[in-house]
């Protein structure tokens, strides 16, 4: 039986402490493979970082030909591409290998972790660990320090603090949505693709004001998959803007709670995905 499931309920919180012990353990192991060599990771770094700022030159390249985007300004747009891109790129940092485990189910190599004393969890989280997708992390936070120079905003006490807890909620969110998405190629093993549509997908659709889309596809990533909770619900609160929904601002104000509801459905899904799962047998 995988080792994350014969763990009795007294022993959860130790089992916790022990897969994150292990998640460090195996990310310090990349990351000293990675740092010996020193000039290739300064160079996929920047290249992973070059590559992403593309998608904010195009947003750029668009006010070059107009005032405004679904009545939003240039620096108000990059508020909502810097939050929704340091949120993702927090969560791609330390779970983007996730999608690589339809690879290890459709090989069996997935047998080799589950053979260890350590969560399967950590180990698929951890595998590979690429720090250069710091170059992500590193573009979304320039283009929000830009827009925090040039936005206009009240800041209040209450809008400072909302900032780093839309940046964590959102990377928790994200994070949940790769465990799922991990957890859907335990059945679909070529699914990565649909793993990605949700990921990389929905960090691109929250780059753009809500108001340039239908208000179905709003209520959709409001409602079902709520990405809206990432960045467009308490941004809107903090740039003094009308929710395209006519949900209240206390709803700006539930980001927290979103990302720990996401969590739990995402850690059963992977629950029920590995006790699913066969071994190829090779």
């Amino acid at each position: 039986m995988p080792a994350d499931l014969w763990i009795p309920r007294a022993s959860r919180r130790e089992a916790l402490r022990d897969g994150f012990r292990a998640y460090g353990l195996i990310v310090a192991m990349w990351m000293r493979s990675t740092m010996a060599y020193r000039a290739s990771f300064v160079m996929t770094a920047f290249g992973n970082f070059a590559v992403t700022a593309f998608d904010f030159v195009t947003i750029m390249l668009m006010f070059s030909q107009v005032d405004a985007l679904g009545g939003y300004a240039l620096p108000e747009v990059a508020f909502l591409y810097g939050t929704s891109a340091t949120a993702f790129g927090l969560a791609d940092l330390l779970l983007g290998s996730m999608d690589r485990l339809g690879r290890r189910v459709r090989d069996g190599t997935l047998d080799t972790l589950l053979l260890r004393p350590v969560p399967v969890l950590a180990q698929v989280a951890a595998d590979r660990f690429a720090l250069r997708r710091v170059g992500r992390v590193l573009q979304g936070l320039l283009v929000l320090g830009y827009a925090l120079l040039t936005v206009d905003i009240d800041w209040t006490p209450v809008r400072v603090l909302m900032l780093p807890m839309m940046l964590l909620s959102g990377a928790t969110i994200f994070a949940a949505v790769f465990v799922a998405g991990a957890a859907f190629q335990f059945w679909a093993q070529d699914a990565s693709q649909v793993q990605n549509s949700f990921t990389y997908g929905g960090t691109t659709l929250l780059q753009y004001p809500p108001t340039v889309f239908a208000k179905d596809l709003v209520r959709g990533v409001t409602f079902l998959v709520p990405l809206a909770f990432v960045n467009w619900l308490p941004a809107l609160y903090i740039l003094g803007r009308e929710d395209p929904l006519g949900l209240p601002d206390a709803v700006a104000f539930l980001p927290p709670v979103v990302a720990v509801a996401c969590c739990v459905p995402a850690g059963l899904a992977w629950r029920l995905g590995l006790r699913a799962y066969r071994s190829t047998g090779s």
